[in-house]
């Protein structure tokens, strides 16, 4: 294009760049987060307001999908509302709490045997304490020996030195745990008295209650105290001599959450296995003729 003066006018054309407006797709990424953000915190608030069992089973499952799925009769989650759960579907996890309980009853026998045998008093008022790990739980008996007035006197509810000395170090102990306490009073054959009105039953309850006291000074909580039980001669720790000073004892009980039943065994798993390989190896044979 010619121009006045013979000079050549040059017409510059500039592209501006538009910003996308609402077509671009940076908010669409941003939208996907709030929306999964928002369905997890509903997600929570729905199971937060479920009933107890069903929060077991939702953690059992996340616990143990594959093993968990596989117990249900129906449906393929525990969050199917017409699934009816099999018993196995709890195992997993009444196993890791039986396993987890049984490491702590194991490392509190530990600690107790070794606060027991560093206490000369105790050795020298000849006091006789067993703590053993049982199919029940944590049991911690202290036992009678020799005449049998060790920590009681014949037939009296008073206290020895090897008594609160013993239930001190013992309590010390058990307050830092949580587990429920169980407390037992037990007392040989021989008749307690002439008065029918106090007899063993009375002697080996107010024996163990007695006991019951001086944990909770100790620092164990009252709310952990399950039961105070008297079971006079009817749990004899030597069954053959009725009479024998070992039968006078107080039992302290720490229980598994779990029964027995309920987490079970290797002795039942290993019968299950055996049982199960039986019937596959007789079916074939049965086929053949």
């Amino acid at each position: 294009m010619a121009a006045r003066g013979g000079k050549k006018i040059v017409i510059v054309k500039k592209k501006v760049a538009g910003g996308g407006g609402h077509h671009g797709g940076s908010w669409k990424v941003a939208y996907a987060d709030f929306v999964t953000a928002m369905m997890a915190f509903f997600m929570v608030m729905w199971i937060l307001g479920m009933d107890d069992k069903t929060k077991q089973a939702i953690e059992g499952y996340f616990a143990n999908p594959v093993g968990y799925k596989k117990g249900f009769g129906a449906g393929s989650s525990p969050l199917s509302t017409g699934s009816a759960p099999n018993p196995i579907q709890k195992t997993p996890m009444r196993m890791i709490v039986r396993s987890t309980e049984q490491r702590t009853f194991e490392n509190l026998r530990k600690n107790i045997l070794e606060k027991l045998a560093a206490s000369d008093s105790l050795q020298q008022l000849n006091a006789v304490v067993d703590v053993q790990v049982t199919r029940e739980g944590l049991r911690i008996e202290l036992v009678e020996s020799g005449r049998g007035d060790v920590y009681f006197p014949l037939g009296s509810t008073r206290m020895n030195a090897a008594t609160m000395l013993t239930l001190q170090l013992v309590g010390a102990e058990l307050a830092g745990i949580q587990q429920q306490v169980v407390l037992e009073g037990h007392t040989d054959g021989a008749k307690f008295g002439s008065d029918a009105a106090y007899t063993n039953w009375e002697l080996s309850t107010d024996r163990a209650n007695a006991a019951r006291r001086v944990l909770q000074s100790t620092g164990v909580a009252p709310e952990r105290i399950a039961e105070v039980r008297g079971y006079a001669d009817t749990h004899p720790r030597v069954p053959d001599d009725p009479m024998a000073a070992a039968n006078r004892r107080i039992s302290i009980l720490l229980p598994f959450s779990e029964t027995p039943e309920a987490a079970p065994n290797a002795e039942a798993l290993a019968a299950s296995k055996r049982d199960s390989l039986v019937n596959d190896l007789a079916t074939p044979l049965k086929k053949s003729y």
